[in-house]
């Protein structure tokens, strides 16, 4: 069992869990739920179109920063430019919660993309209630089905959606609704990064979708080589994080993209 098999068997166990808890009806009566949501697909044109991340740890890496809380981190992130805000909300293996985006919500006016694994239609409900404007399916755990039935239902709920792709064989579960199409520069199954990899499924888009450059961007260099080749977003997480300030190194980074 890889660590991808390892994450969706907790996940599935994580949901009976909530839907146990707390009803479907109950969340569409919380505060945030009715709130108007920020567009990522106006912001990644408009900004820098980087989605930075506050990323606790991850199973690949192990601790990477755990001694800041996130509204430290991410309105530093709004101030310097960033597109919008990715959140891990995945408690086990990535040291998320709910709370990371509820503490921050009422004081970003950019996207927050909740970042999980979304394998039920509650959990959508639960990115609803949080306030979240985005939501992440990955095509490694989930049919094209279920890719394009999830996409309604976000949209149904005013949130945009954010495909993620691996591989060429994933290049199928794109629809004409998914708002963006991430690929992710890291192997879910082996953690290997290859850039190159990524540019060759970008050329292989369709040419009307926007297209995100996920994980794996360590430098200035691997940020101007990936914007080169076309990307029109960048999620970049550990880069920033691992720093004691991730807040400043952002903005240093920022200061010599735009040199």
């Amino acid at each position: 069992m890889n660590i991808l098999d390892k994450i969706i068997a907790r996940k599935k166990q994580e949901i009976a869990e909530a839907k146990y808890k707390i009803s479907v009806e109950k969340l569409k009566d919380s505060e945030l739920f009715g709130r108007p949501t920020f567009s990522l697909k106006e912001t990644i044109k408009t900004k820098s179109g980087i989605i930075t991340e506050f990323k606790r740890q991850s199973p690949s890496k192990g601790i990477i920063n755990d001694k800041i809380l996130p509204l430290e981190v991410v309105s530093q992130y709004e101030k310097f430019g960033a597109s919008a805000v990715s959140i891990l909300t995945d408690k086990d293996f990535f040291g998320g919660s709910f709370d990371d985006i509820l503490s921050v919500r009422n004081h970003l006016n950019i996207p927050i993309l909740r970042k999980d694994f979304m394998i039920d239609e509650y959990q959508f409900y639960e990115a609803k209630s949080i306030g979240a404007d985005v939501i992440l399916l990955i095509a490694a755990c989930l049919s094209p089905t279920q890719v394009s039935e999830f996409t309604e239902l976000a949209h149904s709920l005013n949130l945009e959606v954010l495909l993620e792709i691996h591989s060429e064989g994933e290049l199928k579960y794109i629809n004409n609704d998914v708002d963006f199409v991430g690929i992710n520069n890291r192997n879910l199954k082996d953690f290997k990064v290859d850039l190159q990899h990524s540019v060759d499924l970008k050329n292989q888009l369709p040419k009307d979708i926007l297209s995100v450059a996920e994980s794996g961007i360590y430098n200035v260099e691997d940020f101007k080589f990936l914007k080169g080749k076309g990307f029109d977003g960048f999620l970049m997480g550990e880069y920033f994080m691992r720093n004691e300030n991730p807040g400043k190194k952002f903005s240093e980074f920022i200061s010599n993209v735009t040199m």
